[in-house]
């Protein structure tokens, strides 16, 4: 059975900080969706219009706590430290993110449920869900009991793997709608470019260790 650290001196030093930096996130994050439905002209479009938002906003977040390892393994250096030190809340910022991603989809299911209906389908809602049962999963394992409870290797591999399928997701998501603006291949552009960081990271880790 593999060894689990028990939390060092540093790591509850640090979970105060990423404590602060999540409901800052959080707040922001609220704040901006707030101001998207006071603007809008309507519910429907109010509801529209942050599914839009926080699907960016959960992409930002999502690829700053994706590459995070990376950045530090190919760039050391105080920022990327900062980053990989910060990761669990850019994770957890990310969480927060889609839950008022889905928030706002349920509202716009109840308020135009034929709109909501063209736009989705059974395989959109199945994927979805399985994509926020992953991502409510890994934020409820976001600290470090959960590795001595789970075991190292149980916990390595959900947030790998979940991690992973939230990656193909956003990729099928926004690669979906490039027929409809060529916009959206920028999205998909800069998620290749986070898997490429993250197998370059994993090779010049690879590299030290051999």
């Amino acid at each position: 059975m593999p060894h689990i650290p028990s939390p060092s001196p540093a790591d509850r030093r640090a979970a105060p900080r990423i404590g602060r930096l999540f409901w800052a996130l959080a707040l922001l994050l609220s704040a901006c969706a707030l101001a998207v439905v006071l603007a809008s002209p309507d519910l429907v479009q109010g509801a529209r219009m942050v599914i839009r938002l926080t699907a960016r906003t959960s992409l930002a977040l999502f690829l700053l706590a994706f590459t995070a390892s990376a950045w530090v393994r190919l760039v050391p250096g105080p920022g990327t430290a900062w980053l990989l030190a910060h990761r669990r809340a850019f994770g957890l910022g990310f969480a927060f993110s889609h839950a008022l991603h889905l928030v706002a989809i349920v509202a716009f299911a109840r308020l135009d449920p034929a709109g909501f209906a063209q736009q989705t389908g059974v395989a959109n809602i199945v994927t979805g869900g399985i994509a926020y049962v992953f991502i409510a999963l890994m934020a409820a394992t976001s600290w470090n009991g959960a590795v001595r409870w789970m075991g190292a290797r149980r916990w390595q591999w959900l947030h790998t793997v979940g991690a992973h399928y939230l990656w193909i997701s956003f990729v099928v998501s926004f690669g979906k709608r490039i027929p409809m603006s060529t916009a959206y291949a920028v999205p998909v552009l800069v998620l290749l470019a986070a898997m490429g960081l993250r197998l370059a990271g994993r090779l010049q880790a690879r590299g030290r260790r051999a």
